[in-house]
């Protein structure tokens, strides 16, 4: 519980069999989550296993369609809680981070966590400078483009909403790849939520990523995210699409003041 209202974490898995009992474990030590969600995303074999054993508080469920946004779209859809928590349960993250999040969650409706503070990216990380720029540029160019608050990492996996958040964006999410983290913050921003980005601490991964465990494969994720940026600034000033609900919802506001 966290202000008297209840906390989910939304937990997608694939390749992180070896790490999630412990990240599972590390979460609910914090005294703050109340349900944990995890999507099992065609995980690897035992991986069902590991969460079992992580406690009562833990509820499994299945998505086929593979990638990190149908899962966390799934997961999202089944988490009952007031605050959504997301992490990647690959052991980069750290659950005390969670008590960060929901401090700032108190003045904020969304609270996104970045991963490119130089002070809290641990040893061994996989934060070379490849990623850390070029998430950072991606990042100021969604900041240049839709006149953000400061933003310095579009790829962190760390993340928190309120449900009045969630419930104005879930309609429009339309990405299902390792890009949907982008879109989510795309969204929050167009519907009117106030957004906050703050540093997280960052460590080495348990296992190899299947997104980033390749330079051709993070170049090619880095690339579809500048087009998603680029398609939704596009489409918010061309398509009346209720997903780029500034727009309309600005024209409405100045028909009602004539």
């Amino acid at each position: 519980m966290w202000r008297d209202r209840t906390v989910s974490l939304v937990l997608p898995t694939y390749n992180e069999k070896d790490s999630i009992c412990e990240c599972i474990q590390d979460f609910l030590e914090q005294g703050v989550v109340d349900e944990i969600v995890v999507v099992n995303n065609n995980a690897a074999p035992g991986t069902s296993e590991e969460v079992a054993r992580a406690g009562d508080q833990v509820v499994e469920v299945h998505e086929p369609l593979q990638g990190y946004g149908y899962a966390v779209r799934r997961g999202l859809s089944h988490a009952t809680g007031y605050y959504l928590l997301v992490a990647e349960p690959d052991g980069t993250f750290l659950g005390r981070d969670a008590l960060k999040l929901l401090a700032y969650s108190d003045d904020f409706e969304v609270v996104y966590g970045s991963r490119t503070a130089r002070e809290l990216i641990w040893q061994g990380a996989n934060m070379g400078w490849f990623l850390k720029w070029g998430n950072w540029a991606a990042a100021k160019l969604m900041e240049f483009l839709f006149n953000t608050p400061n933003l310095t990492d579009v790829g962190c996996t760390l993340r928190l909403l309120t449900r009045p958040a969630l419930e104005r964006i879930q309609p429009y999410f339309s990405v299902g790849g390792s890009h949907f983290g982008p879109e989510m913050m795309l969204l929050t921003m167009l519907h009117g939520s106030s957004v906050i980005q703050i540093p997280v601490n960052y460590r080495q991964r348990v296992g190899v990523s299947m997104a980033t465990g390749s330079l051709r494969k993070t170049l090619a994720i880095g690339i579809r995210m500048i087009i998603l940026i680029f398609s939704y600034r596009l489409g918010s000033w061309t398509s009346r699409d209720r997903r780029y609900g500034h727009r309309r919802v600005g024209r409405q506001l100045r028909k009602a003041s004539e």
